[in-house]
């Protein structure tokens, strides 16, 4: 990884992390953000991963448009560091520790 693509990553590491701190607070059940990139195709390969703790508390944040609200703060605060996403709908992703959980399982 060179010094321009890790200067890049440290800064989406540190603008996810801020999204990440304020969802825990204000989102029942949310409890952490990953995401995925390739540096060579940034930021359209960029995949952000935002997981709660059960199914049943995904499908109740779903209810509740919290999930349309940490697409829209995940855009913003990005953008703010310089990265645009253009599909945010698409590379925004919700996973559950939960179904992590029974995949570890079934393997």
């Amino acid at each position: 990884m060179n010094k321009t693509i890790k200067k890049l990553d440290n800064n989406l590491c540190q603008a996810l992390t801020r999204v990440c701190e304020q969802a825990k607070l204000d989102i029942p059940c949310f409890v952490w953000v990953t995401h995925t990139a390739d540096y060579a195709r940034f930021p359209s390969s960029l995949r952000i991963t935002c997981v709660f703790e059960t199914d049943v508390d995904l499908c109740n944040a779903i209810v509740l448009q919290h999930d349309e609200q940490l697409i829209k703060k995940i855009q913003q605060t990005l953008l703010k560091a310089g990265v645009l996403l253009k599909r945010a709908k698409n590379q925004v992703a919700f996973d559950t520790e939960e179904a992590g959980a029974v995949q570890r399982l079934l393997k």
